[in-house]
């Protein structure tokens, strides 16, 4: 049987996550093997190094840089406040004296006597890293963070933006067709992780950072809306950090498309149940997915399904009876199923040959389809 290597969404009832924490920078590890925790957990802290300033003393004073220590009023080291004289000239009258004010609170790093400048660091600032799941850590790294694992329902989304949220999952529509809009949310959603149904517009994006949503997750968004709700465009680099007031899922693709039945049946069988999300998306090398992750209760999870690491969702095999989804036009975002893979090339209206499978639509109507322009939905 012929097989094919696509990239895949999963949309698992029961799954194990790994999700490996790690600091940007060594640190303190509070947890141990074994140990219960939450999402909010932190597991474990450091501090990272404030920002540098450098103050031109010698322009200032009008001294030359090799006497820049003379003038001096504190040492390398040593604590300043926002304001305190960091150095001073001692002229004959004493009218004519000036000070070179400290332009933050922290501490001098270096005093140079080649630029004649004094490099300032503000204070360091703590940086605490929480485990993301509700589950146990299975394995620490000394000084820099450890591995968490959950037994959950996992889905996962085509793109994605802003960090991760914990919150409670609320349902907002009545159908996976319907369009979130900013009636349909309200102040009792606040702090929830939000399913809509095909689309949410510029409206809904502003109504939900009002109403203090903490994720949404909807079908479908124009494109023209996100660049608004970013205030510029969206290049190909990882997405996650986005600062817009709650983090966005997509499921499905650009456009007005209503979220895949599955997807919508898993979310709604889950409202009032904590969960986790993150909006992070990498498209090149590394595929990181936009999820939702919902932890199943012991007994929920007696049976638990095959593991899933931190790659979760990178390609698999592609065979006949697979679900996917189609990415190019014009059958883009129709859910199908594959019903053959020919093994021979095929050549397209632009000429190239390439492999195709065929693929069988709701309706009973079967297409031919450039097997590059599939995903598979894993379940």
């Amino acid at each position: 049987m012929a097989h094919s290597y696509t990239p895949g969404l999963r949309t698992a009832p029961q799954t194990v996550v790994r999700k490996r924490r790690i600091l940007p920078i060594p640190g303190q590890v509070l947890v141990h093997d074994g140990q219960a925790v939450t999402a909010t957990t932190v597991i474990a802290q450091t501090e990272l190094p404030g920002k540098v300033h450098a103050v031109n003393v010698v322009n200032l004073l009008g001294i030359v840089p090799q006497e820049i220590r003379r003038y001096m009023l504190k040492r390398e080291g040593d604590a300043v406040g926002a304001g305190e004289p960091l150095a001073e000239n001692r002229p004959v009258f004493k009218w004519l004296k000036t000070q070179v004010p400290s332009p933050i609170t922290g501490t001098i790093e270096t005093v140079s006597e080649v630029t004649g400048q004094v490099f300032l660091r503000e204070p360091p600032r703590p940086l605490a890293l929480t485990a993301y799941l509700d589950g146990h850590v299975v394995e620490t790294f000394p000084g820099e963070g450890a591995t968490v694992e959950t037994a959950c329902s996992l889905v996962q989304g085509i793109f994605g933006i802003g960090g991760e949220a914990v919150g409670t999952i609320a349902v907002a529509v009545d159908n996976r067709e319907d369009e979130l809009t900013p009636e349909r949310i309200t102040d009792a959603h606040r702090g929830t992780i939000l399913v809509g149904g095909s689309l949410i517009g510029r409206d809904g994006f502003a109504r939900a950072k009002q109403a203090g949503v903490a994720a949404v997750v909807v079908g479908g968004i124009h494109d023209l809306d996100l660049k608004q709700l970013l205030g510029r465009d969206l290049g190909v680099a990882i997405t996650g950090t986005e600062q817009i007031g709650f983090t966005l899922i997509i499921t499905e693709g650009f456009g007005r498309i209503a979220m895949a039945k599955r997807t919508f049946e898993l979310l709604s069988s889950k409202v009032g149940r904590r969960a986790s999300c993150s909006g992070a998306t990498q498209i090149r090398a590394g595929v990181i997915r936009p999820e939702v992750i919902v932890p199943l209760s012991e007994e929920e999870a007696g049976g638990r399904g095959r593991e899933a690491g931190e790659s979760e969702g990178v390609g698999g095999g592609l065979r006949v009876g697979d679900q996917i989804r189609i990415i190019r036009e014009p059958y883009f975002g129709r859910i199908c199923k594959v019903f053959a893979l020919p093994a021979d090339l095929r050549v397209l209206s632009t000429g190239s040959k390439v492999r195709v499978l065929e693929a069988e639509l709701d309706d009973g109507q079967r297409i031919i389809v450039p097997r590059a322009n599939v995903e598979l939905l894993e379940a």
